[in-house]
């Protein structure tokens, strides 16, 4: 990126994302209750270049790298956070559709085409509702059946992010092969043969719309197993830049959250003056010290976000990062919720939406006990080479 270019895209942060963050809070509490896909928040970003603002240059993106690309989220995270979980898994597939992609050149431009000219949304489909989260092993029970002219695909997915959004979906399968073929086939959501299960009803995040996708003999072309190898053979899993992304864009998402509850939090306790104090709340030392505290957990995290961002964290060290600052965010909303009480947990006051939303930081893989575990493994093996 040129100076020139890295000037333009300060401008276009500072002049655009905090309009587009105020246009997103204005629907947040009504798609939170509705639980519906938020097809106008992807109006207005496709609107302004954000669905295909990583999407490398050689596909006809933007290429954004992951400073922009955190900014872009929290902003959007800071509005309706469901819209920047879709769009966190956008950013990280579109990202692998440039010219060193190892997927069929037809394929790989005609899904980037479809990105950048209609921003047509992708996403993964990975867990399954007997295997779960295939971070955990096991071999998919999702099916691609050869035929001459292509596959047939049958199974179920469970948690697709996006789903009734998607244009396209990535689902992780295995082929009917003595010694399957593993990973993603594209299917696009036009393909006939699917259906949607719409059986999200969580706590928070709720227009994710997360739903069960169902494939019943699916037809795609042979070229469609973009990204598959033998099962037998060593499976490598997101490479070091890709861990660290995925880090820090998760991060950034609840740690968004977090501030946007913050923000709420101060106004209150700068408005509330309770008759028997005569002065606001933001005047006692207690809400003071809270407020104190929870700074402090946001100075924590962001500093965290900005050494990962800046390449000074190893990939290793990221999922880490990407625990603490989502604990950090969740225990931040704690507080305030825990300060205030029954108006805290007041559906027509944002601050019971964002407790609900940034509890669900921590489902996201890896989970707390894979990071603590690796982490631990590695202490005691360090340890042990040094005696």
């Amino acid at each position: 990126m040129s100076v020139n270019d890295s000037d333009n895209t300060s401008i276009f942060l500072r002049e655009r994302l905090p309009a587009i963050t105020r246009t997103l809070q204005e629907s947040a509490d009504q798609i939170d209750w509705q639980g519906e896909f938020p097809h106008e928040n992807f109006a207005l970003l496709q609107q302004h270049g954000l669905l295909s603002r990583a999407l490398p240059i050689s596909a006809g993106g933007f290429g954004a790298n992951l400073t922009e690309s955190r900014a872009i989220i929290a902003a959007i995270a800071q509005g309706e956070p469901s819209t920047a979980l879709i769009v966190i898994m956008q950013y990280l597939n579109s990202r692998r559709l440039g010219e060193d992609s190892d997927w069929p050149e037809s394929v790989r431009l005609r899904v980037a085409q479809s990105v950048r000219d209609q921003g047509a949304l992708i996403n993964a489909l990975r867990v399954e509702p007997e295997l779960g989260t295939p971070a955990r092993g096991g071999l998919p029970k999702t099916i691609a059946r050869r035929e001459p002219d292509g596959w047939r695909l049958s199974g179920e997915k469970i948690y697709a992010t996006g789903s009734v959004g998607l244009s396209w979906f990535l689902v992780w399968a295995s082929s009917d092969d003595a010694d399957p073929l593993v990973g993603s086939y594209l299917v696009p959501a036009s393909a006939t043969g699917i259906r949607i299960e719409p059986e999200w009803d969580h706590l928070g995040m709720r227009a994710t719309c997360s739903h069960r996708v169902v494939f019943d003999e699916v037809w795609i072309p042979a070229e469609n197993a973009v990204n598959v190898s033998r099962w037998s053979e060593p499976r490598a899993g997101l490479n070091d830049e890709e861990t660290v992304w995925m880090a820090v864009l998760l991060g950034s998402l609840y740690d968004a959250i977090a501030h946007a509850a913050r923000d709420w939090f101060i106004t209150f306790l700068q408005q509330r003056i309770p008759a028997n104090l005569g002065a606001p709340l933001a005047s006692l030392p207690r809400f003071q010290e809270i407020v104190g505290r929870v700074e402090t957990l946001l100075f924590t995290s962001q500093t965290l976000l900005d050494f990962a961002t800046s390449g000074l964290v190893a990939s290793a060290q990221a999922p880490k990062i990407k625990q603490v600052v989502i604990e950090n965010a969740i225990r931040s909303v704690q507080l305030m919720v825990e300060s205030i009480g029954n108006h805290a947990l007041t559906r027509s006051n944002p601050l019971e939406r964002h407790l609900r939303n940034v509890l669900c930081g921590r489902i996201h893989t890896p989970q707390d006990d894979v990071i603590f575990t690796a982490a631990g493994k590695t202490a005691l093996s360090f340890n042990r080479s040094h005696k």
